[in-house]
């Protein structure tokens, strides 16, 4: 069976159980035909790049995925009728990602870089050569 990474953003407006209720609805069209759901990630709500369908704002949720193509062109046709998903990709990895991705440890790097994380020597501004904006 072939290995994919789904995304799918919800409306800005749905209860945190609704998001779960739509992952969990999700999970079982991909069991319903012999798949298997290898990690259900919810990324929160967050801001989106542009409007989509008047929201600013959307639920990520990643479903990490064991199946055959079959199972993910269901899960894709069932993902376009449901009015509360706004955007949806389904990518095919050639392996899973161990542990938690990126976007789950990109809190991590956060509060690291609070508290002044490494950043590695960095010269000053005054050892850089002044450049002139008008090409002297």
């Amino acid at each position: 069976m072939a290995l994919y990474e789904h995304v799918f953003l919800a409306r800005q407006d749905l209860a945190q159980a609704q998001v779960d209720a739509l992952a969990e609805a999700a999970t079982k069209i991909i069991e319903d035909n012999q798949g298997k759901v290898v990690k259900t990630e919810t990324w929160g709500l967050r801001s989106i790049a542009y409007r989509i369908a008047k929201n600013r704002k959307a639920h990520y949720v990643m479903l990490e995925i064991d199946a055959p193509a079959g199972v993910v062109a269901e899960l894709e046709r069932q993902t376009q009728i449901n009015e509360d998903i706004i955007r949806y990709m389904t990518v095919k990895v050639d392996a899973l990602e161990v542990g938690p991705t990126v976007m789950m440890r990109k809190g991590d790097r956060d509060r690291d870089s609070r508290r002044g994380g490494d950043r590695g020597d960095r010269p000053d501004r005054g050892d850089r050569p002044r450049r002139d904006f008008d090409g002297e």
